[in-house]
């Protein structure tokens, strides 16, 4: 296990849309070289960025047609060799962005693949073994290439699956075996890849749709089997690079190879029903609401189990958000994001914060689709910096930008928060170094739930030698709790603790020290 990753905080990175350094209205890696000043100044000390390779950008990058360049957009692989060195040496670390289960319909191997000769690719793929074969149970693009077969795609049609067989095989004429040596060769090639980057400074991997591999595999066994295997290689050559999974089942995931793994937005969830069980503000019954209709025991519930079963194998990592989801901006009001984010960054595990989540950026829907994003692309808008031309992000046209800016009059930028030493961008700031200032609040140190109950509040749980308050309603809650409290720490609104009785004014979180 790479022991930087137990104190790491990560800051997500949406290329395109984090600042231009060149004009062209794209933002690129130079912008994120230059703004590895402002990220560190946060608390963050670990980056992932989402993919960055060549593409044709039928879905935002996610459809990668060289694996071993960066995509011309974003510059080249040497300013991401420059940004990798900058970045180690300010104690940062940086994840690329690893999509392994399909690739662009333009990729040299899929080119290949499509022939009808028989080729050093043609297996690269699946193929069913006639333009007649479409069983409805698989989702296959048909009669689109010269060659006498139909492929499976991952997600857009554009998105042809990779290879790497079948668990449960139910058309032997077409489907492989997993353990075949054509298929290894599939596991080999993303070995490579990991290889190239990891050599030239990469400190790891996020891994898309890390759960999906192998196809009929629905407990993942072979799956699993194959991160094993890659996890096997990392351990051996590079010990300190970390995997991260999309995944969202810890207690898989963290037992086949990955050190951590999301919790993801799946409707019924714990993280769900915490933090983003809703469709608005006035509609929203997460528990981070202060309509204060919701309920903290799935989420506790979840963790208590996952950290049992996955005990020194890795971590769970909570998300503000990411570039799949609306922005949590769209649920809460400022105050609410302030004691959401204050116990996402104190709960065990690896957190990630989203770009722009640190100053409230909105959720935009008036957006049409850009480049597969469809209802994501409102998430996706620019970074938003200052009040200048295109809020900081580009000095270009605003009609040549990648996405517009937020073009609300009171629209949160980076420099109206960061003087205010109230804002959510210094609440933020305040609680990472809150976080990193002891062991007890690593991703390793200890939980336990001193007061979670269903359908109410507060939420009071210890991390080592402290206690966390947690009270988003708009109702003052009282609990009876024994604790010695040394010190206060930390608090939103007002916490008092008197004669073994906790009592949350509305709104409030606290956290405290003991004796």
């Amino acid at each position: 296990m790479p022991a930087w990753l137990k104190d790491s905080v990560f800051y997500e990175i949406y290329p395109q849309s984090f600042f231009d350094s060149n004009g062209d209205g794209i933002g690129d890696i130079n912008g994120i070289y230059e703004k590895l000043e402002y990220i560190k100044s946060l608390g963050f000390n670990a980056i992932w960025i989402n993919p960055c390779f060549d593409s044709p950008f039928m879905d935002a990058g996610y459809d990668v047609r060289d694996y071993y360049m960066v995509a011309p957009r974003y510059g080249t692989n040497d300013d991401l060799k420059k940004l990798f060195e900058k970045a180690h040496s300010m104690d940062m670390r940086i994840l690329l962005d690893l999509v392994p289960g399909h690739t662009s319909n333009s990729h040299p191997w899929f080119e290949q693949s499509k022939k009808p000769e028989k080729n050093e690719y043609s297996n690269r793929y699946i193929w069913t073994n006639s333009a007649w074969e479409a069983p409805p149970s698989y989702r296959l693009e048909c009669g689109i290439t010269d060659r006498d077969g139909n492929y499976l795609v991952n997600f857009f049609s554009s998105q042809p699956a990779l290879n790497y067989g079948f668990y449960e095989i139910t058309h032997p004429d077409w489907q492989m075996s997993y353990k075949s040596d054509e298929c290894k060769k599939t596991v080999e090639e993303i070995k490579n890849i990991m290889r190239f980057w990891l050599d030239m400074g990469c400190d790891g991997f996020r891994v898309d749709m890390a759960d999906s591999l192998v196809k009929n595999d629905d407990e993942k066994i072979a799956t699993a089997e194959i991160w094993k295997d890659i996890r096997a290689m990392l351990d051996e050559y590079y010990p300190e690079a970390v995997l991260v999974s999309e995944w969202c089942c810890p207690k898989r995931s963290l037992n086949c190879g990955f050190h951590a793994d999301f919790y993801l937005d799946h409707k019924g969830n714990g993280y769900n029903i915490a933090f983003r069980s809703g469709d608005s503000k006035s509609n929203n019954n997460s528990f981070f609401s202060k309509n204060g209709d919701g309920d903290i025991t799935p989420l506790v519930n979840e963790l208590i189990s996952d950290i049992a079963n996955t005990k020194g194998k890795g971590y769970v990592s909570f998300i503000t958000g990411n570039h799949d989801v609306k922005r949590i901006s769209h649920l809460y009001d400022e105050t609410e994001l302030k004691i959401a984010y204050c116990t996402l960054f104190l709960l065990p595990g690896v957190p990630f914060l989203y770009y722009g989540d640190e100053i409230g950026m909105r959720y935009i829907d008036s957006l049409t689709s850009k480049e597969g994003g469809f209802h994501r692309t409102g998430s996706r808008t620019p970074m938003q910096w200052n009040d200048g031309k295109n809020l900081g992000f580009s000095e270009t046209d605003c009609d040549k930008l990648y996405l517009p800016v937020d073009n609300s009059k009171d629209a949160p930028t980076v420099l109206s928060q960061l003087n205010n030493e109230n804002s959510l961008l210094n609440t933020v700031k305040n609680i990472i170094a809150i976080r990193r200032s002891t062991s007890d609040f690593s991703a390793d140190g200890d939980f336990e739930a001193l007061y979670a109950e269903k359908n109410k509040y507060p939420f009071i749980f210890k991390r080592g030698n402290h206690i966390v308050c947690v009270n988003p309603s708009q109702r003052t809650e009282a609990v009876n709790i024994n604790v010695d409290i040394e010190s206060e720490l930390f608090m939103i609104g007002n916490v008092n603790y008197d004669n073994g009785i906790m009592t949350t004014q509305p709104q409030s979180f606290a956290v405290y020290k003991l004796k």
